[in-house]
């Protein structure tokens, strides 16, 4: 096994026990990106000596017995919305050029305490305004697409370009790249994870959180993100949280209750997606979940209130630039941004009334469970020239709507939720279950995707990336 192939609790216990040295670790990661990523495409810039270097000084901490945690000296990899001081934040858009941050973000400083060497910034659809990141290539299949808008970032963990990364998710950008490439991504609790210093999309649907190889990864990373930060006006004091989350799972699901929608996620999915979700769901009722059948609350209003609260707050926060550089935008996300400028307020706070009324019956549904079992999206990697999705009642949709179909409801009620691995169709593609949890849930989430993994193997394919000859390169 190379370096590069390992999980972030396999490299920091070698790391540890002075059997793999940081240096080792951030060399075969850069190894990796040199070979591998001209044709995927997932990074946007690499910082390679900057990289080597702060792997060199984890190195000397380590041995000086002054180790800061788990990720002390795993390589990782932020999406370029994030700031970090004196690299570019091109958000993948032209708009951007010739930026440069000024100050680190929260969770760059954060990861940065907690000993982390960033390898680089990797794409992301742009400004996040997209489910697909053409610029990346699936890691799985090089003729599909890698999802969106975090694509660059989850392309990166499974093809070894990175132990860790971390993304944004207004609705779904973490979870719908993750469950395409076959890795784990978590979206938090709205505000859990501070957003201070990360380009906005739509300021009450943003979440930043990580995207692993394994669920035990995930959780190693958000104990390291948490915490209040009063630049972020909905970072709320979640204390003991980051203790709740390091704290080792017992992997018994007795008694705990696992909601199955009878409704909304079992709507306009391929077969082959719901089969297997259906099965990690027995899996976990083996474990001793009780499986509750549940009806999402308010279902036909969640994408009109997720579009009606995103796109004009996107249409705001990019005013100026609309104003005075349109034609620097990709013609995609120009026409959302100008379709923003459409809207009322009056619909805008229709969306919101729709919004708290969703949360109180979010509330009352989490009176009867403890979480919700659904699949991640509705299909699995389309091809990359594929805009449509055609399901056999006929209806035709837009491979945008249907990824985002599935996982905006979490962003619209800002709950915590997971994507992780649980099969392959026909084709070899991965599928993605998603566990759904209350606010301040992430505990419980993990623990049950903890215990999941145990039973199946981590991840799809076991928790190693497929080489160079046999994943994305025929």
């Amino acid at each position: 096994m190379e370096p590069y192939e390992l999980t972030i609790a396999a490299a920091a216990k070698e790391i540890a026990a002075r059997q793999l040295s940081p240096v080792e670790l951030t060399r075969s990661h850069l190894g990796r990106i040199e070979a591998t990523d001209g044709h995927l495409g997932a990074y946007v810039l690499v910082v390679a000596d900057a990289a080597l270097d702060a792997a060199a000084s984890a190195e000397r901490e380590i041995v000086a017995g002054r180790s800061r945690g788990p990720l002390h000296g795993i390589p990782m990899a932020l999406k370029d919305l994030i700031d970090v001081a004196g690299l570019p934040t091109t958000a993948s858009s032209r708009v951007r050029e010739g930026h440069r941050a000024a100050h680190d973000s929260t969770v760059a400083q954060r990861l940065s305490r907690a000993g982390s060497v960033l390898l680089g910034k990797t794409h992301t659809h742009e400004f996040a305004y997209g489910l697909t990141t053409p610029q990346t290539r699936n890691a799985r299949a090089a003729d599909r697409v890698a999802g969106g808008s975090s694509g660059g970032s989850a392309v990166a963990v499974a093809a070894g370009l990175a132990t860790f990364s971390l993304g944004t998710d207004t609705g779904g950008s973490i979870r719908v790249p993750s469950a395409l490439n076959g890795v784990v991504g978590l979206k938090p609790t709205y505000g859990l994870v501070p957003r201070h210093g990360v380009t906005s999309l739509s300021w009450s649907l943003d979440h930043v959180g990580p995207i692993t190889r394994t669920v035990e990864d995930a959780g190693l990373v958000l104990a390291a993100l948490v915490g209040h930060d009063p630049r972020d006006p909905a970072s709320p004091a979640a204390p003991g949280l980051a203790a709740e989350l390091r704290a080792e799972p017992d992997g018994d699901l007795t008694g705990l209750r696992v909601g199955v929608p009878r409704d909304y996620y079992s709507e306009r999915v391929d077969p082959e997606v719901a089969d297997a979700v259906g099965r990690a769901v027995t899996r976990l009722a083996g474990l001793g979940a009780v499986l509750v059948d549940v009806d999402i609350p308010l279902a036909r209003y969640v994408q009109a209130a997720h579009w009606g609260l995103m796109v004009p707050e996107a249409t705001a926060y990019h005013e100026q630039w609309l104003r005075s550089t349109p034609e620097l935008y990709s013609p995609g996300v120009r026409l959302l941004l100008e379709a923003g400028e459409l809207l009322s307020a009056v619909d805008y706070l229709r969306a919101q009334r729709a919004r708290t009324l969703m949360r109180r019956a979010w509330a009352r549904l989490f009176d009867d469970v403890d979480l919700v079992a659904a699949p991640t999206v509705t299909c699995t990697a389309v091809r990359a020239d594929q805009p449509t999705v055609t399901w056999p009642d006929g209806s035709v949709e837009d491979v945008a709507a249907t990824y985002v179909r599935f996982s905006s409801p979490a962003n619209v009620v800002g709950v915590p939720a997971l994507s992780l691995p649980v099969g392959v169709d026909g084709a070899g593609l991965p599928i993605g279950m998603q566990l759904i949890g209350r606010p301040l849930g992430e505990a419980t989430v993990l623990k049950v995707g903890r215990a999941y993994e145990a039973v199946r193997g981590a991840g799809w394919r076991g928790d190693r990336v497929e080489r160079a000859d046999d994943f994305a390169l025929r």
